[in-house]
C-alpha cells in the first residue's frame, strides 16, 4: 500500500492574507491537495480567498468540499461520511492534503468535525493542525482593544437568543466576543443598552479583510450583517 498522506487543518487568519503564519504558508506550498468549504453555488470560500494570492491552482488539486447547512441528522451524517472518504482518497494515493480554514482550525472550524470523523473512520491517517490568528485577536488588534490584563476574564461566546445568557455572560466577564452576532444584533443591542454598555461594544465584519467594516454600534437596530460579524464588549 502507498505510503498515507497527511490530513492538516490548516488556520489561515481572519481575512489579511498577509495574518497566515510562515508555516501555514510552506505546507500550502507543499502539499499537492487543497481542501476548502465550497458553497453549493460554487462561489469560493472565504479561506479560500485569504489563500489566492499564495497557490498557483493549475499546480494544485483544489478539492472544493459542501459542507450542509442543515439540522437534519441524516442528512449531515451521510453528507459528512462523504466528505471524509473524498478527503481519505486522496491521503490513500499518499498525498498531504491542506484543509484551509479561516481563523484557528481548532477554535469553532469545520475541521473540527472533519478531524473527529477522520481518525474514527481512518486512525491510521496523520492529522496535523496548523494554528492561526483567530478573528477574536484580530479584533482585539484593529479595534485598539486589550482583551485581558492581570487577572482579568475573557470569554468567547457564541451569540444567541437567549437575553438571560447574554447578559450574564457581560455581567461575568471583563471582556466578551460575541460571535455569530449577526442573526441576534437587535437583541445584542437591547441587552447592552439595559446594561447601559452600548459605548463599551464594539462590531466589526470580516475583520482585516479587504471588505472590512467597523461599524457604528448605534446605527445596528434592524441592520443585516454577514455571518462573519462579531461583536466585542469591553468593560
Amino acid at each position: 500500500m502507498t505510503n498515507l498522506g497527511t490530513l492538516y487543518g490548516l488556520g489561515v487568519g481572519p481575512g489579511d492574507p498577509e495574518l497566515i503564519t510562515v508555516k501555514a504558508f510552506r505546507v500550502i506550498k507543499e502539499s499537492p491537495v487543497i481542501a476548502y468549504p465550497r458553497k453549493r453555488k460554487g462561489s469560493k470560500s472565504y479561506a479560500h480567498q485569504i489563500i489566492e494570492v499564495y497557490i498557483r491552482p493549475e499546480e494544485k488539486e483544489m478539492l472544493g468540499l459542501v459542507f450542509p447547512m442543515t439540522k437534519d441528522q441524516e442528512i449531515l451524517d451521510r453528507e459528512w461520511a462523504n466528505t471524509v472518504e473524498v478527503v481519505w482518497q486522496k491521503v490513500k494515493e499518499g498525498k498531504d492534503v491542506a484543509f484551509v480554514t479561516e481563523g484557528d482550525p481548532l477554535l469553532y472550524s469545520t475541521f473540527i468535525h472533519m478531524m473527529k470523523l477522520m481518525k474514527e473512520k481512518h486512525p491510521e491517517v496523520e492529522i496535523k493542525s496548523i494554528p492561526g490568528i483567530s478573528s477574536f485577536n484580530a479584533s482585539a488588534s484593529r479595534l485598539g482593544i486589550p482583551l485581558a490584563d492581570g487577572d482579568e476574564h475573557v470569554a468567547i461566546i457564541p451569540a444567541r437568543d437567549d437575553y438571560d445568557a447574554m447578559k450574564r455572560a457581560i455581567e461575568d466577564h471583563d471582556a466578551i466576543v460575541f460571535i455569530k452576532v449577526a442573526k441576534v444584533i437587535d437583541l445584542m443591542l437591547t441587552v447592552l443598552k439595559d446594561l447601559d454598555l452600548l459605548d463599551k461594544a464594539s462590531v466589526v465584519t470580516k475583520v482585516t479583510s479587504d471588505e472590512e467594516i467597523i461599524w457604528n454600534v448605534q446605527d445596528l437596530e434592524g441592520a443585516e450583517l454577514e455571518y462573519l460579524t462579531l461583536m466585542v464588549v469591553r468593560k
